[in-house]
């Protein structure tokens, strides 16, 4: 029997870990990517007729705004800044949980410390996980996604401009005013769909390429060394740099492009 303290000091400093990396992981992954989630988010929410004709279109007009470019496409970056911290970090802190809770509810399941659970199981603690996440996400998308759109002004003859005293505080105020605290989570059902399918997509496709990439390129294991029964973190070591950005690429086609209806709904 492993000693209790140990055992709560050990997911203590597991739980500081997923949170920590987790959000400074998220954080660089937004400021890379925010440009085209703004350009994406415009595509989404423009009305009919429409204004833009397509992403290059988008990201044309965006070059010519007043404020210019720099500013169009990352206008409203604090909120989602900080909503990458928050679902990044309680995404792998919530995966990692259910993980656990599963293999306690599931004595067939491995139950060495650090062993993986067959890829249906972890399917399913992904999903756990980003349908815990989707409730901390959604009032933070609402914010990014008001804030990324520009508004129409009449003194511009109905062109789509931005509105340069919003803020995140004006939108959270505006959304509290006019529908309540409940008002922040509109949406909460297509961002729970995106992120519990999309999570288990994600997770789901990184294990079975960095799986196959394993086999294909004969990395055996020896089966009492310390990697076998390595966490995830140890796992990805044994992957050379190659394997896990492909891994990581393969993860987020398959989670953007098998549940992007969800987000466009949602959006």
């Amino acid at each position: 029997m492993p000693d209790v303290k140990t055992l709560a000091e050990d997911q203590g400093i597991k739980a500081v870990q997923d949170i920590t990396f987790g959000s400074i992981s998220g954080i660089l992954g937004k400021v890379i990517e925010y440009p085209f989630d703004t350009i994406k988010v415009r595509l989404q929410s423009q009305p009919h007729p429409t204004i833009y004709t397509g992403p290059w279109d988008c990201f044309r007009q965006s070059f010519h705004t007043p404020e210019g470019a720099f500013r169009s496409l990352y206008r409203g970056i604090s909120a989602p800044l900080f909503g990458a911290a928050i679902e990044t970090g309680s995404l792998f802190f919530s995966y990692r949980i259910a993980q656990s809770a599963l293999q306690t509810l599931d004595p067939s399941l491995p139950q060495g410390k650090g062993e993986k659970l067959p890829l249906k199981a972890l399917l399913a603690c992904a999903a756990v996980g980003g349908a815990t996440t989707s409730i901390l996400l959604t009032p933070i998308e609402l914010v990014k996604c008001k804030l990324q759109y520009p508004v129409a002004s009449s003194s511009d003859n109905g062109i789509l401009t931005p509105h340069h005293r919003r803020g995140p505080l004006t939108v959270i105020a505006s959304v509290f005013r006019n529908h309540g605290i409940l008002g922040f989570w509109r949406g909460q059902l297509g961002t729970l769909i995106r992120e519990t399918g999309g999570t288990a997509a994600w997770f789901g496709s990184y294990e079975a390429v960095l799986t196959a990439l394993r086999n294909r390129s004969s990395l055996n294991i020896p089966p009492h060394s310390p990697s076998h029964t390595a966490t995830d973190e140890i796992s990805k070591i044994t992957n050379p740099m190659s394997h896990q950005l492909l891994a990581g690429a393969s993860a987020g086609i398959a989670y953007n492009f098998l549940f992007f209806p969800a987000d466009t709904i949602k959006s």
